[in-house]
């Protein structure tokens, strides 16, 4: 009788540690899905730092900015779950005081990094604009304690800033939307190529079906999710969490598509991107 079991492949998956992403990777990271032959390991980064890691293929999932996408295609292509599309809101630039949309291109803005999807939406709506980069999570202390005047949030400070009064200035996925018509996709999971076309479809596989568990599964998967909810009390959790995963996250659908090329599209033409988006879905 043979004894010999049949090699686990390591699938080493990286995601930020925000309440959308691990209620998305919740049916993966407990083992509720699980793939014959394949075991998934998890890292949990900051989404500039991951951004950054993807750069060098560090990891064969990660979660990535859209913006980041051009600068790591040779050696990834998108995966079509998994994303974080605002249909009709997004990234906000937020301020103690207000200032109107063309004043607030005056002003000196403190941003999450320089690979965010929010930052290529905000270099769009204001191409002379001034930024600082500064940890996502210190940006709206920062513009309270009047380091700066303005700050561009991302994550669950979406739904707290007017807690600690601030005031929002421009929501960027609602500007996108009047622009173009087209949703704003954030930030989508992108898979090494080198993983092959039948590996690439069936992690692929494993994660539209770890989404789906935890769609189906909500309440014990907002719990999990919880762990990772920075300030936020399950209400407003619940909130976030549906604003990033939901029938988009399954799949981006047509338009959903659309707008990750047209968005990369006017990111180049606009110079702020310098190579040219080919964008490719597994």
């Amino acid at each position: 009788m043979s004894s010999v079991s049949t090699p686990v492949r390591e699938i080493a998956v990286a995601h930020s540690p925000d309440s959308d992403d691990a209620f998305m990777f919740y049916g993966l990271a407990t083992n509720k899905v699980r793939v014959p032959g394949l075991r998934f390991t998890h890292t949990l980064c900051d989404i500039e730092t991951l951004n950054q890691k993807a750069q060098e293929g560090v990891y064969d999932v990660t979660a990535i900015s859209f913006h980041a996408y051009p600068y790591i295609q040779d050696k990834y292509a998108l995966m079509p779950c998994g994303g974080s599309v605002g249909d009709g809101y997004g990234p906000m630039i937020v301020s103690p005081r207000p200032f109107s949309q063309t004043e607030i291109k005056k002003v000196k803005i403190a941003i999450p990094g320089k690979l965010t999807t929010a930052y290529l939406a905000l270099k769009l709506f204001a191409p002379g604009i001034e930024t600082e980069v500064v940890p996502f999570d210190q940006i709206i202390p920062q513009v309270l304690e009047g380091k700066y005047e303005a700050g561009l949030i991302i994550h669950e400070g979406q739904l707290t800033y007017g807690k600690v009064g601030l005031q929002r200035v421009v929501d960027l996925g609602k500007w996108w939307q009047k622009v173009t018509g087209l949703p704003l996709p954030l930030g989508g999971n992108a898979i090494r190529r080198a993983l092959g076309p039948e590996m690439m479809a069936s992690v692929n596989q494993a994660l539209r079906d770890s989404i789906q568990y935890a769609i189906d599964h909500r309440e014990e998967a907002l719990a999990y999710a919880m762990q990772f909810a920075r300030d936020l009390d399950t209400q407003l959790a619940d909130k976030f969490v549906g604003m990033y995963v939901n029938e988009r996250t399954l799949d981006y659908g047509e338009d959903g598509r659309e707008a990750v090329r047209r968005l990369l599209d006017m990111g180049h033409k606009a110079g702020i991107i310098p190579q040219t988006p080919r964008v490719e879905w597994v």
